[in-house]
């Protein structure tokens, strides 16, 4: 398994409709609101690292989601 964080911006007034849609993929465990650059915050949990990027490009096509950034766990 693959953990992440996934940062995400969205359209002015559209944060509501964004979280709901993320909450929708069942790979994102949490969505939370942040503050500062960023929007939201999801952390998601992946098959792979190839699974792993076709979420977040299905989380960045979203409407009202601006961009992404995502952080992935490493194991130290």
């Amino acid at each position: 398994m693959v953990s992440a964080c996934v940062l995400i911006r969205t359209t002015h007034g559209r944060y509501t409709e964004v979280v709901k849609g993320l909450k929708q993929f069942k790979e994102v465990e949490k969505v939370f609101p942040v503050l500062g650059r960023w929007d939201a915050v999801a952390s998601v949990e992946a098959e792979s690292y190839q699974a792993l990027g076709t979420l977040v490009i299905r989380m960045g096509r979203l409407s009202g989601v601006v961009f992404t950034e995502t952080l992935v766990g490493v194991e130290t």
